[in-house]
């Protein structure tokens, strides 16, 4: 039974097991949530912490049942990294698509200390390096949309 939910949570409701591209679509799940379905910063911000509470939790189980470090199924990360990139940003179609391309490019490229992370052994080094992906984007996103004028 405790796998079920290790699993359950790790996929994100098993949006993990999608057959292609499952990362980029739980950060469509993760960018609706913040961005289109919680309108409230305040419930953003805590189903931020217990997404990413309970990923640095289930990950690592996750990952011994899978018996690989950081399995493409995990994708819990990615939902808490898109929560924190589409955090407080206007609603809009171009935002939400730049939102997302910028968030997966950070999170391809692993740029410090998202690299260091990475390297970790369990929950730390599946979950933070989309955290750090997902701060970058949030913090580029804010400059981009102030210097364009759109807030």
């Amino acid at each position: 039974m405790k796998d079920h939910i290790t699993e359950f949570f790790s996929t994100f409701c098993y949006v993990g097991y999608f057959p292609f591209a499952a990362g980029s679509l739980a950060t469509v799940v993760g960018g609706l949530i913040a961005g289109v379905l919680v309108l409230h910063p305040f419930v953003v911000l805590l189903l931020f912490v217990i997404v990413t509470a309970l990923g640095f939790l289930m990950s690592s189980r996750m990952e011994q049942i899978a018996g690989e470090k950081d399995p493409s199924c995990i994708v819990i990360d990615e939902v808490s990294g898109a929560l924190i990139a589409f955090f407080m940003l206007p609603l809009s179609w171009p935002v939400f698509m730049t939102t997302f391309f910028v968030f997966r490019a950070f999170d391809m490229w692993k740029i410090y200390p998202a690299d260091v992370f990475e390297k970790k052994k369990g929950g730390v080094g599946v979950m933070m390096d989309d955290i750090v992906a997902g701060i970058y984007t949030n913090l580029i996103m804010q400059i981009a949309i102030r210097l364009a004028g759109i807030v």
